[in-house]
This record gives C-alpha cells, structure tokens and sequence, in this order.
C-alpha cells in the first residue's frame, strides 16, 4: 500500500507554466508566480557584482516602459558564476534599490544550476519540456520569455541587452 502511495506521489505531472511555482520574495514572503496570469513575464537571473550588473537599468526601464501593457520583470538573486552576488538578500535589495531604482519583483536568492537547481529553473531549464528554450544557464543576466499564459516562449542570452531591438520586439509581440 505504501508503495502505491509513492509511486502515485512520483507520478505527479510535470509543471507546463511558470505560474506553477512559488518563490520567496527579498523580504522572504511566498509569492505565487500565478498572481501574473495575464501578464508577460521576464525572468532574469540577477547578479550585483558582475560585468552585466548594468543591465539592472536596463530591466527597470522596459519595466517602467511596457509595465501597464501587462509586462512584469522578476529578477532571481543567483550566486552561481564566480560569486558574483555574495550578498545577503537585505544586501540586495539595498543595492538593487540604491544603485538602480528597481521597483520589479525581486526574488530570494536561489541557486539556477547544479544539484541545488530551483524548481523554477529546473522547470526553465528542461529541454524536454522546452526544446528552443531549455538547457542549462551559461551566465547571469539570462532572460526567459513567458506569455500570458504562463508558457515559455523565448530565451536571451546574458549579453542580450534588456533595451536591445531583439527583446523589446518579442516582448511587444508578446503583449499583443
């Protein structure tokens, strides 16, 4: 009987949206990815000490730009390329706040790779489920495109500027 119970426990579907995962929030909070039903969706892995740290500004700006069309930004503290964000997640906000005005949803401090993976990033990740837009994380400032729906409909490299002419065309595409 036991056996039963976990097979059926294992057997459980795999997520198909971003809207099926929970993340804390910087101040610690659960926060529910499917409170933005309805929204497109940039996830970004974030990094304060690294050679893309500037694009910050840039992801604060098509906030700010497409955030009453429907665009959310949701940037994910991760420490896992060279250290580059070794601070706390107080430490974090402080930056993000003091340096670059963030006001998107900032997340905890998760890890994007390795055997420590996220759900979420397990989820972004898997080139099963998304076979143009999984594999593993290179670097940080990599960016997933989710529709409004909550499915993953593009992948951008971490030297892919947040401003760049090839990401706003696909979130505007996204927003129609």
């Amino acid at each position: 009987m036991l056996a039963g119970l976990l097979f059926l426990s294992t057997a459980l579907p795999a997520a198909s949206t971003v809207h099926e995962f929970t993340l804390k929030s910087i101040d610690g909070q659960p926060t529910p990815l499917a409170q933005f039903k309805g929204k497109v969706v940039l996830i970004v892995n974030v990094a304060s000490k690294c050679g893309y740290t500037p694009q910050y500004a840039g992801l604060e700006a098509i906030y700010k730009k497409y955030k009453d069309r429907g665009l959310v930004v949701l940037g994910i503290p991760a420490n896992n390329f060279l250290w580059q964000e070794p601070g706390t997640n107080e430490e974090i906000k402080a930056f993000c706040t003091r340096k670059y005005n963030v006001t998107f949803p900032m997340f905890a401090k998760v890890s994007v790779k390795g055997s420590d993976k996220a759900p979420l990033y397990q989820f972004l990740t898997d080139k099963k489920a998304h076979p143009s837009t999984g594999g593993e994380i290179g670097w940080n400032f990599t960016k997933f495109l989710a529709d409004r729906s909550g499915k993953v409909i593009a992948r951008f490299g971490s030297a892919v500027a947040p401003e760049s002419q090839e990401l706003t065309r696909a979130i505007e595409e996204a927003l129609r």
